[in-house]
């Protein structure tokens, strides 16, 4: 059996965007996404996730990194395997996502909810981050200013860097320029 999970990576200012969930009665850190429904292509379905649990949309979305080991999931007692797609994405405005400063602020015990924060690229460690194959990403964005990408083909290493002055050149662009362009 497996299940496609669908994440994206959201840096803005040196920081990275989590979420913060609580599932099956545990406390879990990673990157904003989930899993893909039916019918549903990659990229459709990081967008509506983003959509469903953000509020906003994700755009220019640039593939990262897709699972090439074995990982048993971290929710399925029985054999289940996961195959998880990252891509990198950008918001509108990042500054207006609705985001905590601590770890959980505001999630009970009940389940299924979840809240966001950014996590500083220079000070957060990959063990900050709950799931396997999210540590493994985490620490290709610069977590802890270790920049390992050990595990992530150079394609998508580049392919990151690329979409990351790509963004970072069109946020210097003049006010009333032209508007970003849909990689979708």
């Amino acid at each position: 059996m497996f299940t496609i999970r669908v994440y994206g990576i959201l840096q803005h200012k040196g920081r990275v965007l989590v979420s913060d969930e609580l599932i099956k009665g545990r406390r879990i850190t990673k990157f904003p996404g989930g899993g893909l429904e039916f019918g549903e292509g990659l990229k459709d379905g990081l967008i509506r996730e983003i959509r469903e649990e953000i509020g906003v949309e994700a755009k220019g979305l640039v593939h990262f990194y897709t699972t090439d080991f074995f990982q048993q999931s971290t929710f399925h007692e029985s054999p289940m395997q996961v195959l998880s797609v990252y891509y990198t994405f950008h918001v509108a405005d990042p500054e207006l996502l609705p985001t905590v400063a601590e770890p959980f602020f505001g999630v009970a015990e009940d389940p299924d909810q979840e809240v966001f924060r950014w996590l500083d690229l220079a000070t957060s460690k990959t063990e900050d981050l709950s799931l396997p194959i999210d540590r493994l990403c985490g620490g290709c964005c610069g977590m802890n200013n270790s920049w390992s990408c050990e595990g992530i083909p150079l394609r998508c290493w580049v392919t990151f860097l690329e979409g990351r002055e790509r963004r970072h050149s069109m946020d210097k662009r003049p006010i009333g320029s032209a508007k970003t362009p849909s990689f979708r």
